[in-house]
């Protein structure tokens, strides 16, 4: 039916007016995007238009970034640069067209933020809207730095906003509760925009109000991100604490949180963010998005940062005659064994099946081997459970050789094998299996090219030191970086997967700090948190402050370690 003939009242009319709209205003939290609530999330992806907030700092924008991951592709985000001072009214007026608005808020929308504004302008415009908690500041940087609110003895937490003039210090200062204090930093040269009355001059006032200058304080900045450092000491000395400690280099401005009572106590007993074995370390990963997913999720375990920098491009053969012979021989029957030795291996013989509409029930028949637990992993996920593995110790062309049987013509009804593999890959695997009697198709299931080169601010990154440590997977991701981007700076560590990458390295100049035990991503990436541990450990025990190998940078060259 033509909607223009419908009755008058009917569907035509209600499809003439906008679809209700909808204002959420969803509390993000004060740093880690991991501590959105799962209603957020939910909001965000249902969004048709995002309204972020300003944050200060790269460590931040990264906060904000992670939160849009959540967002369709096609919902429209709008920063405070374009809505300026009037978010609210835009909120309103977008949910006015039938749109679902988000507008997110740092911390909670009603915890010294703005929130209650845009929910009464939405109630007066007859809008739908949602108040969506998040975490605010005040609990959860003091959980992340291991301060206590509540100690033992201890009944009240008082809250102030040391921005405003108003603030009673005398009776907080009198009173025996723990102080949380918001915004107590002064102007600076670095921060125009802070608005407290200065961190001394309140320890100043609590004490002259009658808190004992004993009273242990603690200013935590940057909260629940990478780059939170806790101060720890008393109202007489916090001021000269992080004089000193910001003179080495070991903090950054804010925002900060005080806290000042006695929960501050056992602060570095109960420190368990900061003191992560990577904790803020930026660590390259020259690998594709799609193979350093799992890795970089175990890096930020360990606290770090990582940052992908694809350093191969995996591409097509040339030409397609190989592959289309081996699938059809894989179907036939002309195989006995077919032998990967990559997770790009194993994809590009499962996407030509795809292709074809054939899937794992192709290999019915045929025995498998796969040269590590990574590329094992990848046939499980395909269906197809490995026969042959080599040892934890020998994840290697040469590793799987040892294990492999001889060619029997007697137990074997067939004696070819299907090696799929790189265009580069070395001949150990097929010489091996030559000699074992077997007959090797070796084809050419995807070539290797060097990527393109990241954007200058990495490459500057790697060169200058701005890189805490490199993983390298393989000698042609060392082969590959230093060819796109250039050699790393001297105190960046250098881990490596295995005894021939760390040939490779050194003969490029670089000097292997960490090897892994045997040649795994995952423990490679271990190998790296248990050297960050040792080096806090040293640290800690030295009495020096911890710092990160980028912030002990040195002009000097990298040696190779001889």
């Amino acid at each position: 039916m033509n909607p223009q003939t419908e009755t008058p009242g009917t569907g035509a009319e209600e499809a003439a007016k906008p679809a209700a709209g909808h204002v959420a205003l969803v509390g993000a939290g004060p740093g880690d995007a991991e501590l959105l609530t799962l209603r957020g999330a939910a909001l965000l992806e249902q969004a048709d238009v995002v309204l972020t907030f300003r944050e200060p700092g790269p460590a931040l924008a990264r906060h904000r970034k992670a939160l849009l991951d959540h967002c369709r592709p096609d919902a429209t985000v709008v920063g405070p640069d374009e809505y300026k001072d009037r978010g609210d009214a835009f909120a309103v007026a977008q949910a006015a067209r039938g749109l679902r608005v988000v507008r997110l808020y740092g911390g909670d929308p009603l915890l010294a933020e703005s929130g209650a504004g845009l929910a009464e302008a939405a109630r007066d415009a007859g809008i739908e809207f949602e108040i969506v908690p998040g975490l605010p500041a005040v609990t959860a940087v003091p959980a992340y730095a291991g301060t206590e609110l509540m100690p033992e003895g201890v009944n009240e937490v008082r809250l102030l906003n040391a921005a405003d003039t108003d603030v009673d210090w005398v009776g907080a200062a009198q009173s025996g509760a723990t102080l949380v204090v918001l915004f107590p930093d002064a102007p600076s040269e670095d921060d125009p925009e802070a608005k407290g009355p200065g961190l001394d001059r309140i320890c100043k006032t609590l004490v002259a109000g009658g808190r004992a200058d004993t009273t242990p304080v603690s200013v935590t900045r940057m909260g629940t991100t990478t780059q939170q450092t806790t101060v720890t000491s008393t109202l007489a000395r916090l001021a000269a604490d992080l004089k000193a400690a910001d003179a080495k280099g070991h903090t950054v401005a804010r925002p900060s949180l005080l806290v000042v009572g006695e929960g501050v106590r056992r602060q570095q007993k109960l420190s368990w963010f900061e003191t992560k074995p990577l904790f803020g370390w930026r660590v390259l990963v020259p690998r594709t998005r799609e193979q350093a997913a799992a890795l970089s999720e175990q890096l930020r375990g360990y606290g770090a940062v990582p940052e992908e920098v694809p350093t191969i491009s995996v591409e097509p053969p040339r030409t397609p005659q190989q592959m289309e012979r081996a699938v059809r021989g894989l179907v036939t029957g002309r195989y006995q064994w077919v032998a990967f030795t990559s997770v790009n291996a194993v994809r590009a013989i499962r996407e030509r099946l795809e292709d074809y509409g054939l899937d794992a029930r192709a290999f019915a028949g045929v025995k498998v081997a796969a040269v590590g637990e990574q590329t094992a992993a990848a046939l499980r996920a395909f269906g197809i459970k490995p026969d042959l593995l080599p040892p934890e110790d020998k994840q290697s062309g040469a590793g799987l050789v040892e294990v492999w049987p001889p060619y029997d013509a007697e137990i074997d009804p067939i004696e070819r094998v299907l090696l799929p593999r790189a265009d580069i890959a070395t001949e150990t695997l097929s010489q091996g299996l030559d000699k074992l009697g077997w007959e090797v198709d070796d084809v050419t299931a995807y070539r290797t090219v060097r990527a393109a080169p990241p954007p200058a601010p990495v490459r500057e990154a790697i060169k200058g030191g701005g890189f805490d440590a490199v993983l390298f997977t393989s000698s042609s991701t060392v082969r590959n970086l230093v060819g796109i981007a250039g050699k790393p700076h001297a105190t960046t560590v250098i881990a490596v997967i295995g005894p021939e990458t760390a040939k490779t390295a050194e003969e490029f100049g670089l000097r292997v700090d960490v090897q892994a035990p045997k040649p795994s991503v995952a423990v490679l990436a271990e190998a790296l948190a248990e050297f960050g541990a040792a080096q806090r450990r040293a640290a800690v025990e030295a009495g020096k402050p911890v710092l990160r190998p980028s912030q002990k940078r040195r002009g000097r060259r990298r040696k190779t370690m001889m």
